[in-house]
This record gives structure tokens, C-alpha cells and sequence, in this order.
């Protein structure tokens, strides 16, 4: 179940960075109550992650896939559009999760 709760804590994640932006500054309330129940969905997840992985582990995967989601969403969502050096940098983020995860024996807990 571990990872089930990772995967749902960084849709919980990526959804609320979206209202986030939708949100204007905290001044539409629809999106603005999605980011706070959207946050507060992911952190107890995430909390449930910690009890089997290593934190280091666990906010890697968390964090580095939200970060590629998030741009995702906006391209398809907010019409951004990332360089050659942001499409490089989220590369990089995307083969060091790899990394952790394929290599490296600090998630075996």
C-alpha cells in the first residue's frame, strides 16, 4: 500500500498546486478551498508513506514527480510553455528519482 498512498499523495499534491495558481492569490474561493484540502490530502498521505520509507526516499519520489506533473498541467492547463534548459532540468530530476529508486539500497527499510 505504500506506494498506492505515494502515487495518490502526489495527485493530491499536484492537484492543489494547480488550484494553487487557479486560485489567484487566494481570491477565487472554489480553487482556493481545492488547495487547502488538496494539501492537507497529500501531507497525510505522505505521512503514511514515512511509516515504511525513508524520508529522503519518499519526498524524492513525491516531489520529483510532482514537478513533472505540475509542468504537465501546465502546458495542457495554464498554456506555459518550458525552454530547452527547464525541459533539461526536469530530465534531470526525472533520472534522479530513477536513480534512488533503481540503485540505490537506502529504500530498503
Amino acid at each position: 500500500m505504500t506506494f498506492v498512498y505515494l502515487v495518490l499523495a502526489i495527485i493530491a499534491e499536484v492537484i492543489a498546486t494547480s488550484a494553487l495558481k487557479a486560485s489567484m492569490g487566494f481570491t477565487r474561493p472554489i480553487p482556493s478551498i481545492v488547495v487547502v484540502i488538496g494539501y492537507g490530502v497529500a501531507f497525510y498521505l505522505l505521512s503514511l508513506v514515512l511509516k515504511t520509507l525513508p524520508v529522503g526516499i519518499a519526498y524524492a519520489i513525491w516531489a520529483g514527480l510532482g514537478i513533472v506533473l505540475v509542468t504537465l498541467v501546465g502546458i495542457a492547463v495554464f498554456g506555459e510553455r518550458p525552454d530547452v534548459p527547464a525541459v533539461i532540468g526536469i530530465g534531470l530530476i526525472v533520472a534522479g528519482v530513477v536513480m534512488l529508486q533503481v540503485f540505490s539500497k537506502m529504500n530498503v527499510h
